[in-house]
């Protein structure tokens, strides 16, 4: 039983139809991907499925009380709300009365004494009405998403991060269970490890979903049906992306062929029709009439939109090194973010750069290009270096300036691998028609800003490419075309980017940042590390697992006395302890867990949530500090 649908919707800009006609439907449990070139309107039939705006003709029909929510691409929130009120903002009336109530409790105690018995009886008062609209279980549910979101409740949103904003995005997306959620590029801003919960957290979930993205593996993982959207018509693919890829080289053939067969039959009557008087004379009037069809139907065809025509100089050979760098170490206020790093970059080496947000990967780079100094260490630099660098800010643009202006400065030609190319035709190979051309770079798309930087960084010789974050609102067809040609780029790729696909697709080895300033090297793409850092951990998990497990039987660890050699008496007593101490926070976590999601415990204690809440991030954070002061503790025994 279909949730929602859409029926023979419309909706253009101008003269060109984004949506044509189109019928589209989603049933419950479906996980439905909507992709498409950039522009085509993908965005806008989200938003007219949301409510949010309406179709030129058409109609969208929803199953009744079905609840929708909508996570946009980049989310607004309120200036200044915490992330508490920016969560309990997804439900609606109830919100106001929940974010009232959190702020009063949380004032309580800053209160003069005067002022505490009025502010009591308004508690009072919030907690009827909350009760009467059964608005506990909503907050318990919100504390709980909360938690589950590893966010800080106190937390003011405008302080966060790009990532940060996004997970409160979508945790006030689920607060209200909604039967269908809506999604529009819901992995931007996110590392890969917040990718990686973000899918299992949705395969989980009972809910249907509606997304858009270009994050290939995030698609195969997730979608259970793809949804194309080209040339203002919906195409449905029931599957994986993969089994989507061999379908549609499948239909862009037939369509090819039936493209070909119907123009040449036009040629052949156009042919016909001109032939001389004694012909006119014989001809059939079907003849004229299947005539003037066929030139309708070729006038009306929508021709499938060219592809991004790229091209990258390498220029001249840069030195046999491109970097040495040997025990370097960096801090920014006191955070080590590079600890006595050792490694090396040779011509030609594709390097992948990985690690959480904030873990210092423009920090390496600009280490390795020489931008900034080591505070101790050597970084010996190679020759001839010719760098072109992809900032994913697009600092580089300015937005008043008009696009060809953008790429050749001064000049109407540019010079690419040895051939001279005016910009407009330049341009043009990136999808830009001149009227385009001509108009400021503010007017641009997030894709279409991306596909001009790529124009400009290509538009000059450079034998190290420095590309951070360059997939971010690429299309799919895109992005396959710029990893062909970085595969075939002879010099030097640093790449930064939590495209996992992208990454295994072109990078030959990556640097990986570990957490406290560690960072390691390794030989092959995400896949091979991930696959690496799976198997330690799962070998630290045992190990962890075994010990606990002796603890409680009361033996000792049996490799432990002959291999406690390197460790003092103390270091020897914390080891003992850790199974423990380990066994009392889990313990303690579950008994929180289990209370917490009693909604009862907000009518006798209503400040217990936000309590057990703020202690339930406490010992995630203990928990982690003991297994780390464990696998330390480990490594330092196995070297004897």
């Amino acid at each position: 039983m279909p949730l929602l649908s859409v029926n023979a919707g419309c909706l253009a800009y101008g003269d060109v139809p984004l949506l044509d006609h189109v019928d589209f439907q989603i049933d419950a449990g479906e996980r439905v991907a909507l992709i498409g070139r950039n522009g085509t309107g993908k965005s806008s039939l989200l938003a007219a499925i949301a409510g949010l705006r309406a179709l030129d003709d058409g109609q969208v029909w929803k199953a009744p009380d079905l609840r929708i929510t909508y996570v946009a691409q980049e989310p607004d929130f309120e200036v200044g709300a915490t992330v508490f009120d920016a969560v309990v903002g997804g439900l609606g009336e109830q919100s106001r009365l929940l974010a009232s109530y959190h702020d009063l409790s949380h004032r309580l105690g800053d209160l003069p004494e005067a002022e505490r018995p009025s502010a009591l009886d308004e508690l009072a008062r919030l907690q009827h009405e909350l009760e009467a609209s059964d608005a506990w279980q909503q907050n318990a549910l919100a504390e709980r998403v909360i938690a589950e979101f590893h966010l800080n409740p106190d937390a003011i949103v405008d302080d966060l991060s790009g990532g940060q904003k996004k997970r409160v995005a979508l945790a006030r997306g689920l607060v209200c269970e909604p039967d269908v959620l809506l999604l529009d590029e819901p992995t931007n801003h996110l590392d890969i490890a917040a990718i990686d919960w973000l899918e299992n957290l949705l395969l989980v979930r009972n809910v249907a979903l509606l997304f858009i993205t270009h994050d290939r593996r995030f698609l195969d993982r997730l979608a259970t049906r793809i949804v194309e959207l080209d040339r203002g018509l919906l195409s449905s693919y029931p599957g994986s992306f993969a089994t989507y890829q061999e379908r549609k080289a499948q239909r862009l053939h037939e369509e090819s062929l039936e493209q070909a067969r119907a123009d040449k039959l036009l040629a052949q009557e156009e042919i016909w029709i001109r032939k001389g008087v004694e012909a006119r004379r014989t001809r059939a009037v079907f003849r004229v009439q299947r005539l003037d069809q066929l030139r309708a139907e070729r006038a009306a065809r929508r021709n499938l939109q060219g592809q991004v025509a790229m091209r990258v100089d390498s220029g001249d050979s840069s030195g046999a090194l491109v970097a040495d760098l040997i025990n370097v170490s960096k801090s920014y206020e006191g955070r080590k973010i590079i600890d006595g790093f050792d490694g090396r970059i040779m011509r030609g080496d594709r390097v992948g750069l990985i690690g959480p947000n904030g873990a210092g990967k423009t920090t390496m780079l600009r280490l390795i290009l020489g931008e900034i100094e080591p505070d101790s260490g050597t970084v010996k630099r190679g020759t001839k270096q010719q760098v072109a660098y992809f900032d994913q800010f697009r600092t580089a643009l300015d937005p008043e300036a008009p696009l060809h202006e953008v790429i050749s400065p001064g000049s109407d030609y540019v010079e690419v691998a040895g051939k001279r190319t005016h910009v407009m035709t330049y341009l043009g190979d990136f999808l830009f028609s001149p009227q385009r051309a001509r108009s400021p770079v503010k007017s641009l798309s997030g894709g279409e800003r991306n596909r001009l930087l790529l124009a400009r960084l290509f538009a000059r010789p450079a034998n190290i490419l420095v590309l951070d974050e360059p997939t971010n609102d690429l299309d799919i067809d895109t992005l396959e075309l710029l990893e062909s040609l970085l595969q075939d780029y002879q010099g030097t790729l640093l790449l930064v980017s939590h495209d996992r696909s992208f990454l295994d697709n072109v990078v030959t080895q990556v640097i990986a940042a570990e957490g406290d300033g560690q960072w390691r090297e390794f030989v092959g793409g995400y896949s091979d590390w991930a696959a690496w850092h799976a198997a330690q951990s799962k070998a630290a998990a045992d190990k962890a697992a075994v010990t606990k497990t002796q603890a409680k039987s009361g033996e000792a660890a049996p490799s432990t006395g002959g291999r406690s050699a390197k460790l003092s008496y103390k270091e020897q007593q914390a080891l003992n302890a850790l199974p423990g101490q380990i066994e009392a926070l889990e313990t303690e976590q579950a008994a929180l867990l289990e209370k917490i999601n009693d909604p009862a415990i907000y009518t006798t204690d209503p400040a217990a949530g936000q309590t057990i809440s703020t202690r339930l991030a406490a010992i995630e954070e203990e928990l982690l500090l003991l297994l780390e002061s464990w696998e330390a503790l480990e490594a330092k025994t196995s070297k004897s």
